[in-house]
């Protein structure tokens, strides 16, 4: 269905024959509800050209979602094989297709780092604006602080000291600091490293996938579970939407970009396939193939499975396939948070030293630096909760996400969209109510702790509006001219 929106709504031809400059030039809109003001939809750094290709691209957003299927073994364990399987098949329609729509139209519209701040400043003004980037971000950086430990939790398996003490602490910081000078050394090298680590990460469950055919008993597929074992649907749909959510973080990038109007939608198509394959694919092989207890399928039951499928050294593989996987979600996240940062300041939402670019990578080392500082701290944390929390608020941003993409088809209506969902605002309001209401369920049964620590940040989001407010009236920083009654 995808494939055909895209060319359908494709006005491709004129693009590849029109100069940068003048593509630069015509999305330089004027605001209807301040004509004097051009939006910043545009990198603030053109000294270097847009170097982030299609298939770099692709894998980005492959590592900000997934990743590779490591950790979709809980949803066997939560509702049973049949279940897991429908879910991780049925579920992307109902959720990943309609947020990569949104990112392709919204990121071909306003191609300019920040992304969903854009978005939702366009729609409804700067203090959504600020209160979308600081949501996300919050839920951004706590996620990314899982991920150098999620690699020393594989690491400790080989490496004995590293399961407690300081040389597990000193591993945290050292992984930590080097991802991160990786990640500020540029897109173009995180890009293809991105590309690398997908392949290799990838490469065991294809082998796995292939070695279980002959083992395979379909008439596995179709249980619904061991009798006696009560189904946690909490468990089974977090499980579904930790592994499928996440497709708009790569918009912060849109800046960063080669022709984004058209590389966008082409990378979102193809990595949505790729990674609903990337999770499909080893599931039904493992369970058709091995017959072992439900509760037995915890996070990290597939590295057990290679090995009943195939002996240990395909284990070890998937092992360090993990570490890899971690790696390439530190990178594409990291990416995104401090992109997404230098877009709220050429925003004006915060001060203009958070646009800062480096003199040899021309990368926001201040995004960097402050994403990587808030990381290194969350990751000495027992943050169980605290990324219950992250993710309420990210599901918080997703409702004003999708009120904004409404929003701005009827406030910015002759805004040129390369890439357009074909469905009318009736249709666009039915399309974004279904994964709304998912939204509104995964909140609804959080815990009294989550929703205590959500609104603490929601109110510290608020309070840090207005403070930038206040800070620029009374011009405590410097901040980029950009014109906004409302502020």
């Amino acid at each position: 269905m995808m494939q055909v929106e895209i060319q359908s709504t494709n006005q491709g031809a004129g693009l590849e024959q029109r100069t940068p400059a003048a593509m630069d030039q015509e999305n330089l809109v004027k605001s209807p509800d301040h004509p004097s003001q051009l939006l910043p939809f545009t990198t603030k750094n053109p000294k270097t050209p847009k170097k982030l290709t299609l298939i770099p691209l692709i894998f980005l957003i492959y590592f900000e979602v997934a990743g590779g299927p490591f950790g979709e073994e809980p949803a066997v364990k939560a509702a049973g094989p049949l279940p897991a399987l429908l879910g991780f098949l049925l579920f992307p329609f109902i959720w990943s297709v309609p947020e990569a729509l949104i990112t392709a139209e919204l990121s071909t519209a306003f191609p300019g780092n920040g992304g969903f701040v854009i978005w939702a400043e366009r729609a409804f003004g700067p203090f959504f604006g600020s209160l979308m980037g600081s949501w996300k971000f919050l839920s951004g950086v706590i996620n990314i602080a899982a991920f150098p430990v999620l690699c020393v939790d594989y690491l400790e398996k080989i490496i004995h000291p590293l399961e407690s003490g300081w040389p597990r602490r000193i591993s945290i910081l050292i992984s930590t600091l080097v991802l991160s000078f990786v990640n500020y050394t540029g897109l173009t090298i995180v890009g293809w490293a991105a590309v690398l680590l997908g392949v290799v990460s990838l490469l065991p469950f294809i082998l796995m996938s292939l070695i279980a055919i002959p083992k395979i008993q379909p008439h596995r597929w179709f249980s619904l579970g061991q009798k006696g074992v009560k189904r946690d649907w909490n468990l089974f749909f977090n499980t579904l939407f930790w592994n499928l959510n996440f497709w708009d973080n790569v918009s912060t990038l849109a800046g960063e970009v080669d022709k984004p109007q058209k590389t966008f939608p082409r990378a979102l198509l193809v990595a949505v396939i790729f990674t609903c394959v990337a999770y499909l694919v080893p599931l039904f092989a493992v369970i058709g193939a091995v017959s072992v207890d439900q509760s037995d399928w915890e996070a990290g039951f597939h590295a057990d499975a290679a090995e009943m499928i195939a002996g240990k050294w395909l284990k070890f593989w998937i092992e360090v396939g993990a570490v890899l996987s971690g790696i390439g979600l530190f990178e594409a996240q990291l990416s995104s948070c401090a992109y997404q940062l230098e877009g709220m300041a050429n925003l004006a939402i915060l001060p203009k030293f958070f646009d800062s670019r480096s003199k040899w990578f021309n990368t926001p080392w201040v995004g960097i630096l402050l994403s990587t500082l808030i990381t290194i701290g969350m990751s000495y944390m027992d943050f169980t909760d605290i990324i219950s929390s992250a993710n309420f608020l990210y599901s918080l941003g997703m409702l004003l996400e999708f009120a904004s993409f409404i929003w701005l088809r009827r406030k910015l209506p002759e805004i040129k969209r390369p890439y357009r969902v074909p469905l009318g605002i009736p249709g666009l309001v039915v399309m974004c109510l279904i994964p709304s209401a998912f939204l509104v369920v995964i909140m609804v049964i959080a815990t009294k702790i989550v929703y205590l620590v959500s609104g603490l940040m929601t109110v510290g989001a608020i309070g840090w509006y207005f403070l930038m407010n206040f800070c620029r009236k009374k011009k405590v920083f410097k901040y980029n001219n950009v014109e906004d009654e409302d502020r």
